[in-house]
């Protein structure tokens, strides 16, 4: 159930199924259900809105009520801060994902005076769609939404205005979701299957990575040792100078690009991590040469220079200096980004999107803080490589290396360094691969 869907795909899907009355008497049953496991019975005081939100409110409600809850229903325009701030928990079923404007001041005091609060599809005044606040949205202990989440739900910083998320079937159809197309998934590995690993597999046919070296040598080290950890069967750091390595096994190559590109088999190649200014050149030689190549860090220079890129992971300040501020919509930016350049577009971050030009996209949610170091972003270039040169379609191979990233990251535990990250990723692939 990975798809998400913007609340104008979830309306349509409400549309489509029929019988408003029994879908809203379901909702109302699964959050008094989720209520009364979370919580004993206590003082609680639930703020309704206009809409289906306000009716699956006052649905639980009178549940809870016979259940010996003691319970207030109160219309939002009539909710007072003194009346929130005295209730023990406040279930918070005013607006729902689809909200278009920003919330009253009057309602925003209301819900700020939350103790302890449960919403209903979103936090009021959290955008479904973008994850963006409008104007005010509370912090919800849990978020009990239906049928399929939505992308506010994993963006930030509606993420984290959610709490914990609770999705409930409500005898939603699944027939419901072909006539949508969802374009919109959380990675995850129903989403993608990594490449097999045959018995007659040998050095020469798992994979073959060039990763191009400049200034800073260590970036294209890492990005080298994610994509041999990743099961590229050949790698190489291709080098202006000869280099000292303490790896052993890493092969290391000082011939001039036009010589490099003479061997076919070179068909998948890092361009950008500490590559220093010949990025721009390397780039275009790459791209003339019809190679796939993942572009990041030195060579993500204009949108232009990366038409030809198969990958590009640019983190925000890099997306920002390419394609100008990213606005509160981020998906629509890291689309229009891939559909600009060409190229699958992952903009990382702790919510980090990854795009392709066709308009898929998806959202992942695994990456823990401590991911948010130097040297993390080159070892995911090198684990996007090898992914490519084991034959994953780009977006497929994007997806899962972000997924890997991330869960390599929470297998090393708070104080990582790059470095580490490397290690983990064998048991993961074990664990994933078909």
């Amino acid at each position: 159930m990975n798809e998400l869907l913007t609340p104008a795909e979830m309306s349509e899907a409400d549309k489509l199924a029929g019988n408003a009355e029994a879908l809203m008497q379901s909702a109302g049953w699964a959050v008094a259900r989720a209520v009364m496991q979370h919580y004993a019975p206590c003082k609680t005081l639930i703020m309704t809105g206009p809409g289906h939100n306000g009716g699956d409110g006052r649905i639980a409600g009178a549940i809870l009520s016979q259940s010996g809850w003691p319970v207030k229903i109160r219309p939002h325009t009539e909710a007072t801060q003194a009346e929130t701030a005295r209730a023990d928990l406040v279930i918070d079923a005013v607006f729902g994902a689809g909200l278009s404007r920003d919330i009253s001041p009057e309602l925003a005091e209301a819900l700020s005076a939350a103790r302890r609060l449960v919403a209903i599809d979103v936090p009021s005044g959290l955008d479904g769609a973008t994850g963006q606040v409008r104007g005010f949205a509370p912090q919800a202990e849990f978020t009990i939404t239906f049928f399929r989440a939505k992308p506010g739900h994993y963006l930030y910083p509606g993420r984290a205005l959610c709490g914990e998320l609770l999705l409930c079937d409500i005898g939603l159809p699944e027939s419901v979701l072909p006539p949508l197309a969802p374009q919109t998934w959380l990675n995850s590995p129903r989403l993608w299957t990594l490449p097999p690993r045959p018995a007659t597999l040998h050095k020469y046919t798992s994979g073959d990575v060039t990763v191009l070296s400049g200034t800073l040598p260590g970036a294209a080290r890492l990005a080298c040792a994610a994509a041999r950890r990743t099961g590229a069967g050949m790698v190489t750091l291709a080098a202006d100078t000869p280099l000292i390595l303490p790896e052993s096994g890493l092969i290391v190559r000082t011939d001039p690009m036009r010589t490099l590109l003479q061997d076919t088999r070179r068909q998948v190649w890092v361009c950008g991590p500490g590559l220093g200014p010949s990025a721009a050149q390397k780039l275009a030689q790459l791209i003339a040469a019809h190679r796939t190549i993942v572009a990041d860090a030195d060579a993500l220079i204009t949108p232009d220079s990366l038409r030809g890129a198969t990958v590009i992971t640019p983190h925000a300040g890099e997306f920002t200096r390419l394609f100008g501020p990213i606005p509160s919509d981020k998906l629509t930016a890291a689309r229009s980004a891939a559909k600009t350049t060409g190229a699958v577009t992952v903009l990382k971050g702790a919510d980090t999107i990854i795009a392709s030009p066709d308009g898929r996209a998806a959202i992942n949610a695994n990456a823990p803080p401590w991911l948010a170091t130097g040297g993390t972003g080159d070892i995911l270039s090198g684990i996007i490589a090898a992914l490519l040169a084991q034959g994953m379609k780009p977006f497929e191979a994007a997806c899962a290396a972000v997924f890997l990233h991330g869960q390599a990251a929470q297998k090393a535990g708070p104080g990582l360094l790059a470095e580490d990250l490397p290690a983990h990723l064998g048991p993961l692939l074990a664990a994933l691969r078909p």
